[in-house]
């Protein structure tokens, strides 16, 4: 049987523009939501967003290349020619050149579209940039990444709302494991930080008008936010022949569907798919000592959440909860893929990061959910929790290094 080490990390976030840098501020706590800063607010009436700050287009990329690039593939592209370097990967090496590249996009070049739609409806211009359409396809951020890196492996998008950088990635992994490829680039990014976006979220109502408070008895909605990470799986013997540094083993993949409501999480599905994901380990509840959950901040998503926990694992023995959503915000596409990176390195460094914001732990969650800062502990195993509109979800299980 094959087996699938993490070898690259790469990441664009609201916490910083490095995978070490977002790592640094999410063990601190430190929120990255703030007030949002966009053209055309007028009409927006959600007030906070977790944005990507001092990000500069043009010390990665030429205007010429620009000019082709949606925000969502920029950060796609810089996240993972970091993920590509942090692995030791070379140009030549022939397994690069096959890499897959699987990326997750929850509704892809906004930015473009949302510039686009107010200049055609709002300035009633009379035309749009010629690569509209090449700028704003869901697929656009893993072919650029494709066509940067020359990679010329299987690559494509994946699209499932929330799930999308956890499928992504386990999509990535299966691919390795069955002997597709020995390379593989998966995660996720999203941009989608747009007026026009805002506004249709506000009208869900789920919304939180000044921060996000994960598993907090006074939490009171999402906050939007945006970025990108991307892992890089190499086959183990691979990894281990080259001397590559080895993060974490990627050791199991669960998904379903609930099929059931459109945007209410279902706790038998959620259950069901971190049984899924622990059987495809191998393993047994009781070895799981970290979840990275899902943890959105909203009154009924952390409640489901919680109970498909405490059903899932002995009362006696419940693992460590946290959300990262309180520093990051809810990413869309890419916060399966930025919370798979963080599940990693938490396995790497031996330290879970807490949930900031949580500064009154809801009893009713049940859970032991970190909220007083990041804490050292000995774990060996750990889940990464995906659950999206649609019914879809999607766990990852992870491995430390022995």
């Amino acid at each position: 049987m094959r087996r699938i080490a993490i070898t690259g990390l790469g990441a664009v976030s609201p916490a910083g523009l490095t995978m070490p840098a977002t790592w640094q501020r999410i063990v601190a706590g430190e929120s990255a939501i703030g007030p949002l800063v966009l053209p055309r607010m007028d009409d927006v009436p959600c007030p906070v967003a977790a944005q990507v700050h001092d990000f500069e287009p043009d010390a990665h990329f030429t205007a010429k290349r620009l000019g082709a690039l949606d925000r969502v593939s920029q950060f796609a592209i810089v996240a993972a020619r970091e993920a590509v370097a942090d692995a030791g990967l070379q140009p030549e090496d022939t397994a690069l050149a096959k890499a897959d590249v699987v990326i997750g996009v929850g509704v892809g070049g906004m930015n473009t579209l949302d510039d686009s739609f107010y200049r055609i409806y709002g300035t009633q211009g009379r035309g749009v940039h010629p690569l509209t359409i090449p700028k704003l396809m869901a697929n656009a951020p893993a072919s650029q990444i494709s066509m940067d890196l020359g990679l010329h492996g299987n690559t494509f998008a994946v699209a499932s709302a929330c799930a999308s950088g956890t499928h992504a990635i386990g999509l990535a992994y299966r691919a390795i494991l069955h002997g597709d490829c020995d390379v593989a680039l998966a995660g996720g990014s999203e941009a989608c930080i747009t007026s026009g976006t805002l506004i249709g979220w506000s009208a869900l109502r789920i919304l939180s008008r000044d921060t996000c408070r994960p598993f907090s008895r006074d939490r009171s909605g999402l906050v939007l936010g945006e970025g990108s990470a991307i892992l890089v799986l190499e086959e183990w013997e691979r990894a281990v022949a080259r001397n590559a540094r080895i993060y974490a083993e990627l050791v199991g993949f669960g998904a379903n569907a609930d099929a059931g409501d459109l945007t209410s999480p279902d706790q038998q599905g959620a259950e069901a798919a971190m049984r899924r994901a622990i059987a495809s380990a191998g393993l047994t509840p009781e070895s799981v000592g970290y979840i990275n959950a899902h943890g959105t901040g909203t009154l009924m998503n952390d409640a489901v959440e919680s109970r498909a926990i405490r059903a899932v694992f002995p009362a006696e023995n419940l693992p460590l909860v946290s959300s990262i959503k309180g520093v990051l915000g809810h990413s869309l596409g890419a916060a399966g893929a930025l919370e798979a990176l963080v599940t990693t390195l938490a396995l790497h460094h031996q330290i879970v990061p807490p949930t900031a914001n949580c500064t009154e732990p809801d009893e009713d969650c049940g859970l032991d959910v970190v909220p007083e800062g990041a804490r050292h502990a000995t774990i060996s195993h750990a889940l990464s929790n995906s659950f999206a509109f649609g019914g879809l979800n999607a766990v990852l299980a992870f491995k430390r290094r022995a």
